[in-house]
């Protein structure tokens, strides 16, 4: 890319969304395009037909857990790979437009990600409310300041920064059940050269059971366990052709370049009927890993070389 040709990012809009917060950690608007879809499935989407030179979307929220949009979308279609994630602090705001009181509101327009991140103070607060879902957790806000008088809610949860930028009024500050709570954002692109290992690397991967029967998700993780690798995240995902057959979503400590990272992805290769690889990148926090006894690549290589000397007729 260069400065008449710069990258074009798809994000999840309009302005002022967390994504387009994560999204600026990665480039600023005056290095790069920004391209606001309505959700994420569309983000990815386009940069599979080109619209896009890149994505940013939520994957993962310490409250909900995974993002299931993003991860059903990356697990089929096109391969795409994550480049890079990024953390962003999630809190949020209950707004209007001026003149509105709380005792008026009765019904709130939210992601459904927000909502469930403001339950228990909504519970506690408006008992009565309606929520009015979202498609994003600026959208609401984008509406109120518009000039439609007929909206379907009379107030919103939006993030803080969306106050200023869509000039509205906040009616209840802290209204998150949980102030420390953070999402993480991936970049996704096209395949291409992994970046190489930093110490502090994530390995996402989609992979499917050889069958349902009992033991075979055991075997699946003892690929891992037995390597020391260890896994961050695991979720399962309905593959959608039958009922009760799952895929895995794992995020694993490790880059593929390591050599125990390797040697698991060739055994789940061996026992598992599909392994999708969705690339190897740095990690937003950037503590080393502590790589067990007997896992390192020089351990790993050792160990080879003592085979390739069994098999020249060594003994020992």
């Amino acid at each position: 890319m260069t400065s008449t040709n710069p990258p074009r990012y798809a994000y999840l809009g309009p302005a002022g969304t967390f994504t387009e917060a994560a999204l600026r950690q990665v480039a600023s608007p005056e290095e790069a395009v920004y391209l606001p879809q309505i959700d994420v499935v569309g983000a990815i989407e386009a940069v599979r037909s080109d619209d896009a030179d890149f994505a940013v979307v939520a994957i993962e929220n310490s409250v909900e857990g995974g993002v299931t949009a993003t991860l059903d979308t990356l697990a089929t279609g096109a391969p795409l790979v994550l480049l890079r994630e990024m953390l962003v602090p999630v809190t949020f705001v209950l707004a209007a437009r001026a003149g509105t009181r709380l005792a008026d509101v009765r019904r709130i327009s939210a992601h459904p990600h927000a909502w469930a991140q403001c339950r228990r103070w909504l519970n506690t607060n408006l008992p009565h409310v309606t929520h009015v879902p979202a498609t994003s957790n600026t959208a609401p806000a984008a509406l109120l300041a518009g000039t439609d008088e007929q909206l379907s809610f009379d107030a919103a949860l939006v993030p803080p920064p969306a106050l200023a930028h869509y000039g509205l009024a906040v009616l209840a500050e802290h209204v998150s059940d949980n102030e420390s709570a953070v999402t993480r954002f991936v970049v996704v692109g096209h395949p291409g050269q992994v970046p190489a290992p930093t110490g502090s690397d994530k390995t996402t991967l989609v992979v499917h059971l050889a069958s349902d029967r009992a033991g075979a998700l055991l075997e699946m993780l003892e690929q891992f366990a037995a390597r020391g690798v260890n896994l961050s995240r695991i979720e399962s995902r309905p593959i959608g052709d039958e009922l009760g057959r799952y895929s895995f979503s794992i995020d694993a400590i490790g880059h593929v370049a390591e050599e125990r990272m390797a040697e698991a992805l060739m055994g789940l290769h061996r026992v598992c009927p599909q392994v999708r690889f969705l690339g190897s990148y740095p990690s937003a926090v950037s503590t080393p890993v502590e790589v067990q006894v007997g896992t390192t690549d020089a351990e790993f290589a050792d160990a080879r070389g003592w085979v390739a000397a069994l098999r020249n007729g060594s003994t020992h």
